[in-house]
């Protein structure tokens, strides 16, 4: 089990991670790049491999094993053991990147006995840092600079918390994912909240930090993802004291599974 002072510890870590990644990414950003596509059609780019290089470089110094959807995937077998381990998205939201709309992350998260402990989520385009960690029950939000310093992280976080519009339910969605399981979920909160729904768009994981610093009250998700996909943004969410529940059941999300793909689920502001 971790102690307060070594996830405050790794928490810096992961944020100094997080800020070397974005500036790789914003590089190739603002140049002309390729597309390739892996073998499920994903789309794949250099920012994510050379992000992923940068991210590892740092957490390796951590001796904690790693889960990166840009590296090799060791068998169930070779990680069941492990008690804790990052799981890292070195670009999510690729879709997002390729498209320009500035709406991508980089996303490292600490899991512990399955259960995400401290979340770092970095959007290099929008200058925004969310972070966050189970013993301080607290989520930040910092505007910075892919090159800044943790000491400018610090100076310019602000905590975040979820908060309720009393006349308006808001939905966020995603950009690249909205299903008729998502539409029947709304019409069943018109039902149940009388109030209007306003559906947000948005890409990658800042779905979840707009739940966690109250832009939006549900974020449901009834389309696949991946355990780097979610894992950083429910350990922010769990700071401010949401949960993210699998669909149809109070269990949340776990991590390290012999198969990363998450089930569906929802985040709400209840």
């Amino acid at each position: 089990m971790f102690s307060k002072k070594e996830i405050l510890k790794l928490q810096d870590i992961a944020i100094e991670a997080v800020l070397a990644a974005g500036s790789v990414i914003i590089e190739i950003y603002n140049k002309d790049f390729k597309v390739a596509f892996k073998e499920d059609e994903s789309p794949l780019t250099i920012a994510d491999q050379e992000a992923n290089v940068k991210i590892e470089q740092i957490l390796k110094k951590t001796l904690i094993p790693i889960i990166s959807e840009e590296s090799r995937q060791l068998p169930y077998e070779a990680r069941k053991d492990w008690q804790c381990c990052w799981i890292v998205d070195p670009l999510d939201g690729t879709k997002e990147f390729i498209k320009k709309n500035d709406e991508f992350t980089v996303n490292i998260a600490l899991v512990e006995d399955g259960k995400p402990l401290m979340g770092v989520i970095f959007a290099p385009a929008l200058n925004e840092l969310y972070y966050g960690n189970v013993f301080d029950s607290k989520g930040y939000k910092a505007k910075v600079n892919s090159g800044d310093s943790l000491e400018t992280v610090r100076n310019n976080s602000v905590p975040i918390a979820p908060k309720k519009d009393q006349e308006v339910y808001r939905v966020v969605g995603s950009r690249s994912h909205m299903n008729d399981d998502t539409l029947l979920f709304v019409d069943q909160l018109k039902e149940k909240t009388n109030q209007k729904i306003d559906i947000i768009s948005k890409g990658s994981s800042l779905k979840l930090c707009l739940v966690a610093e109250g832009s939006a009250d549900a974020y449901p998700r009834f389309a696949p993802t991946m355990e780097w996909d979610i894992a950083a943004g429910h350990a922010i969410c769990n700071a401010v004291g949401l949960k993210v529940r699998q669909q149809n059941s109070d269990g949340e999300l776990q991590y390290n599974k012999e198969n990363l793909l998450n089930p569906y689920f929802s985040v709400t502001n209840d």
